[in-house]
């Protein structure tokens, strides 16, 4: 299978404390991936690391090999802003900006230097219809996006990272902050979306993980105990641990 995203021996320390153990793992392009396991097992910190955003934290080390398309993420001539542009990121909590719904999803095009009105628009309705909100907010796109409800919210989030067409979606338990009908409305958005996006979603959502996702790679203490395809994963783990953890002995 061609990789599309390869890490090697990845190990992280905030300070002293070893929160990644040499995880091995790759991604095929395109689909959905999950990542499993307890809090603090370092599924979301590993997340992060797709995407540098741990950079931002102070005192953390991290080692190891990652490479997106060939390309070592964390070589000196890696620009940050722009492997975010490749990797967009969407978090537990909405974050939308205190701007208008059109300018939430325009902000990083404008920030690009993307001037064209006609541009701007129809990638603002491409993005909103595919993130499954464009009907409820086509209206009242000058509307402030902190007006909205917390699932439209996320996916005017969505939105605002699909408009900069990235080519991997990192996903931090999206729709754990969210009612079920709006939790609905996003996992079938990221079916329709995987044909065209490697996706990658951390979720304590068992069931969420078995609907949506195509891998499932499970962490526990830092480690990536195993991973493999969902069905295999759910209904024949190789791994006691994983088998444990999938029939509610902990976590």
């Amino acid at each position: 299978m061609n990789e599309f995203i390869t890490t090697r021996d990845v190990h992280l320390y905030y300070g002293s404390k070893e929160a990644l153990r040499g995880v091995n793992l790759d991604f095929p392009d395109k689909g959905v991936h999950a990542l499993i396991g307890p809090s603090g097992c370092g599924k979301s910190t590993y997340l992060r690391c797709l995407n540098r955003m741990n950079d931002l934290i102070e005192n953390v080390k991290i080692t190891g090999s990652f490479k997106i398309n060939g390309e070592d993420i964390y070589g000196p001539k890696t620009d940050t802003v722009e492997l975010r542009k490749k990797v967009g990121m969407v978090f537990q909590q909405p974050n939308p900006f205190p701007f208008s719904i059109y300018e939430n999803v325009t902000y990083g095009l404008k920030l690009s230097g993307i001037k064209d009105k006609q541009l701007l628009d129809e990638r603002v309705e491409m993005s909103l219809k595919q993130a499954a909100v464009w009907d409820e907010v086509k209206d009242d796109l000058n509307k402030s996006a902190l007006a909205l409800s917390g699932g439209q919210q996320q996916r005017v989030c969505i939105a605002r990272v699909l408009a900069v067409r990235p080519q991997v979606i990192l996903l931090d338990e999206p729709t754990s902050a969210l009612d079920p009908v709006s939790s609905n409305l996003i996992e079938d958005m990221l079916l329709t979306l995987k044909e065209q996006y490697t996706i990658i979603i951390v979720t304590h959502n068992m069931q969420q993980a078995s609907r949506i996702s195509d891998t499932t790679s499970f962490f526990l203490n830092g480690e990536l105990i195993e991973t493999n395809e969902t069905k295999h994963i759910f209904l024949n783990p190789e791994k006691q641990e994983t088998n444990d953890y999938l029939s509610g002995r902990f976590g």
